[in-house]
């Protein structure tokens, strides 16, 4: 065997030594007819140079390549030659290169470069992934249609899809390109990129060492996008094991565990396994190692370092991941020294920054303190704020003696800066004046930080504009003195078409045609050029509404808003006009009839004390009931009433979205007088006749003030300001002048349900109807049960005190211009009472659930709830509890 495989290599050699033998003596023969000698170089003189093989590339840019040209002398043969082969060859744009020489006149040489051109990219495709992994890897890749395909080019696509799929946590993803030839043309190649992605790679174990005085549950908790798999599953035999109570100990299969050690085990793990993923992705782990280091430096440890960080396979799905970690010693302040600050003294600034000597040294919280702090006053603020925009501060640490640490704050005040020119961008529905109206950032005045973050709350607030997309380009000119400033805004309809019907009950169908125009422009009604595709750009409110059932029930309404009456003061107008009209189809009682009309005419003000959050609106109202034979829990049944009131209320709104609130808050006192008619009327007020006729006369003229406040507050939980907690508290009075006329029948509460209008008589007699999720509609409303059911109709229905408290936990789905979805739990509590000793505001109707809202530009609000009343309602005392409730809402409610 030996020999035969000593006599085949011998052969080889052989062969190979005849091929170079014969391919020079052909050479040879080739350069002797061309009157060449190898043997003996000599220097030739180009006299023409062609190209041959070329089908897409340029000749004379082949050429150039070579760095040869016609007239240059070379030696054949020489170095010119082979560098001419080098630098076509270094390009990549050539497969083969062969430089002949046709023929030898004298001192003249001709040459042929003979090159075959590489193949050209026509086309990719990919097998095994799906369409969306399809789409983001073409975005990543760099495959250009045209591009030569060379070796470069197929392994960069390889390493380039790999990435891709290590990002997404495919660790074990495999990728091949397969070149196939394009049949359609011949000098073009297609890439089929085989990829097989596998299993995402899940995370089985983390480990750290060398975290002596940090433990490794809080730094696992520091790493929000690595988590390493739950040690357990939530199976029955642990919920067994859970909930087998005995003396507070938990009996198991192994031995007796205590009531502290199971709940330390819940926390730990079926937290987990309900919230938390475990597969891994490269780039939350680059990031949460970051963060690892960021809560070692917050902790005094400013020299703490990840010195290695291993990923190995636990098995063919799993990773374990261990972190060598050096804390190295913790430090604590003791020196903050201030220079260059003559604005401030020091002991203001220290005020500020709020840090003691012995404090634990934490760099995180110095940029915090001088740049923007979410919580308080910052230096950079305090300094902005006075117009000093080209402040600059820089902490530098001077000295470093065992464990404490001077820090030098190193400031540059620089000069008040005044704002020279501010323009708008963005806007092509709304009116430059209409934005400008709304800038705290006016030329000619000195700059402020404050005023930036007021001007784009107060813009996000109007609604014309995404909240998000809302911007500022800040041009600062330091020789001067001035800064210009660019707003920039993106354009979103906030208009509301409400076209609907509805069975409404005995009334039948019910049809509603509503349309809000939120931007409207009075003055642009005469110019159709400026419709879009109404008139609209001057921020003005239009609302008209009609629903009707034939001649049984009819309402129409009008309101219009102007916000800024004459243009130059925040001073808004509000008009609103209402006509309804119900008749009852019961055949026996076929001409009972009620008739409301009411007028409003309101005034509004920005106010600047104690903040330009505050507004004041007033305004004045007139409504007239006309009921004939209607039986309607007002205490009588045919007759007028007449209503005259004067509203002002005081409200705060400083939530940056309109939309989805994320921080801020809303308040809202509101107090309602007519005046007190019993004072004057000659009416007998204490008469006890049960006769309607009676009854009409006392509420002929309605008198009552009403005090009504509302709260919400909105606390983001994450940093992107995504979940967010909405507190809320609402609380409504009705109070009598005098002990003459009583509280009287109109305004009441009615609690209970979605917070809709509870059927037309609510809607059109102003009760305040309030919404209580978990029971049904008006369901916790005095006396308890349906007074209009009442033959004779002495019954008055409706509480005159209530309080509600309720949380909402929200996160949203999008919130986009298109459309804000989000899901939300909540908890609520309220009460509802028809007089003043029985008012317990503890004792409340409790309620929990789940739900989803969807606000669409076009339709607005709607929600979707589901909620359980942990209480019996008055009517079905006999049940435990309210029970599982569904409930639809339109609109935005407030209580």
């Amino acid at each position: 065997m030996k020999k035969f495989f000593f006599l085949l290599i011998l052969l080889v050699i052989t062969a190979d030594t005849w091929a170079q033998f014969r391919k020079s003596r052909g050479n040879d023969r080739a350069a002797s007819e061309n009157g060449l000698n190898y043997a003996s170089p000599a220097e030739y003189t180009i006299a023409a140079i062609e190209v041959t093989g070329l089908n897409v590339l340029d000749k004379n840019a082949m050429i150039s390549l070579t760095g040869l040209k016609v007239g240059d002398k070379i030696k054949i043969p020489g170095d010119a030659i082979t560098q001419a082969i080098r630098n076509l060859w270094k390009h990549g744009l050539v497969g083969d290169v062969t430089i002949q020489v046709d023929k030898v006149e004298g001192s003249d040489v001709y040459l042929n470069i003979v090159l075959a051109e590489r193949p050209r990219l026509t086309d990719f495709f990919f097998t095994g992934i799906n369409k969306s992994q399809e789409s983001g890897l073409k975005e990543d890749l760099t495959l250009i249609r045209g591009k030569i395909v060379n070796d470069a080019m197929i392994r960069n696509t390889e390493l380039a899809v790999k990435k891709y799929f290590v990002k997404k946590g495919f660790l074990n993803a495999e990728v091949k390109v397969h070149q196939q030839k394009d049949t359609l043309n011949k000098d073009g190649i297609r890439l089929k990129i085989a990829v097989n992605p596998k299993s995402k790679v899940k995370i089985n174990a983390i480990s750290f060492t060398g975290n002596d005085h940090i433990d490794d549950a809080k730094l696992k908790k520091k790493m929000k996008g690595t988590h390493e798999r739950p040690k357990f599953s939530l199976h029955r035999t642990l919920i067994t094991e859970l909930f087998t109570m005995n003396h507070k100990e938990f009996a198991t299969s192994s031995k007796p565990v205590t009531w502290k050690e199971t709940k330390e085990f819940i926390n730990d793990n079926i937290k987990l396994n309900l919230f938390v993923t475990s597969k891994f992705v490269q780039t939350d782990y680059e990031d949460d190692k970051n963060k690892v280091i960021e809560y070692y430096n917050s902790k005094g440890y400013r020299d703490a370092e990840i010195i290695s960080d291993t990923i190995y396979a636990h098995d063919n799905r799993t990773i374990n991941i261990d972190f060598k970690i050096h804390e190295g010693p913790k430090y604590y302040f003791r020196n903050i020294i201030w220079t260059g600050n003559y604005i401030y003294t020091d002991k203001q600034l220290n005020a500020v920054l709020a840090i003691n000597k012995g404090d634990v040294y934490n760099n995180e919280l110095i940029q915090r303190k001088i740049t923007f702090n979410p919580k308080g006053l910052d230096i950079t603020g305090l300094y902005m704020d006075d117009g000093y925009l080209f402040f600059r501060i820089v902490p530098v640490e001077v000295a470093v003696a065992g464990d404490s640490i001077d820090v030098e704050m190193r400031i540059s005040e620089g000069e008040q800066a005044t704002i020279n020119e501010v323009s708008i961008t963005g806007n092509d529905r709304t009116s430059d004046h209409v934005i400008r109206r709304e800038l705290s950032t006016v030329p000619g005045q000195k700059f402020r930080r404050s005023d930036i973050i007021r001007t784009q709350q107060k813009l996000g607030q109007l609604g014309y504009f995404a909240p998000d997309k809302i911007g500022q380009n800040m041009v600062p000119n330091p020789a001067n003195g001035t800064v210009d400033i660019e707003w920039q805004v993106e354009e979103q309809s906030n208009d509301q078409v409400e076209l609907s019907g509805g069975w409404g009950g005995y009334y039948g169908f019910v049809g509603t045609l509503g349309l809000t125009f939120n931007n409207f422009s009075l003055r642009n009604i005469p110019h159709f050029e400026n419709w879009k595709p109404l008139p609209v750009g001057d921020g003005q409110r239009l609302s008209l509404r009609a629903q009707a059932n034939g001649r049984s029930f009819q309402s129409y309404s009008f309101s219009f808003t102007e916000p800024w009456l004459g243009g130059r003061k925040p001073h808004s107008l509000t008009v609103s006009l209402n006509s309804s009209f119900q008749r009852s189809l019961y055949t026996t009682r076929s001409n009972q009839r009620l008739q409301v009309h009411s007028v409003t005419v309101g005034l509004g003000r920005l106010l600047e004390w104690p903040d330009n959050y505050f507004t004041l609106t007033n305004s004045v109202s007139y409504v007239r009931y006309i009921l004939d034979n209607w039986y309607s829990g007002l205490g009588y049944n045919t007759g007028a009433s007449n209503s005259v009131t004067f509203n002002t209320t005081l409200a705060r709104n400083s939530i940056d979205n309109p939309m989805y609130p994320s921080s801020g808050s809303t308040l809202s006192l509101s107090l309602t007088l007519t005046p007190p008619h019993s004072l004057w009327r000659d009416v007998d007020y204490n008469t006890t006749s049960d006769d309607p006729n009676a009854k009409a006369e006392i509420y002929k003229w309605i008198e009552y003030h009403k005090w009504m406040f509302d709260a919400k507050y909105y606390l983001p939980l994450d940093n992107k300001k995504k979940l967010v907690l909405e507190a809320k508290a609402h609380f409504g009075f009705i109070g009598q002048f005098t002990g003459k006329a009583g509280i009287g029948p109109f305004e009441r509460f009615y609690l209970g349900g979605d917070g809709l209008a509870g059927g037309f008589n609510s809607f059109l007699l102003g009760q305040e109807v309030i919404g209580l999720r978990g029971y049904e509609n008006n369901v916790l409303t005095p006396p308890y049960f349906d007074a209009s059911r009442n033959s004779d109709g002495s019954v008055v229905a409706g509480g005159i005190v209530y309080d509600k408290l309720g949380l909402e936990l929200r996160y949203p789905v999008t919130t986009g211009n298109a459309a804000t979805i989000y899901g939300f739990g909540f908890v609520e509590a309220g009460n509802n009472w028809n007089n003043y000793e029985d008012f317990n505001p503890f004792k409340m109707y409790k309620s929990a659930g789940l739900g989803a809202r969807i606000f669409m530009p076009a339709f607005g609000l709607i929600g979707l709830n589901w909620a359980y009343g942990f209480d019996p309602v008055p009517l079905n005392s006999n049940r435990d509890a309210s029970g599982s409730q569904f409930h639809f809402t339109i609109g935005q409610q407030i209580r």
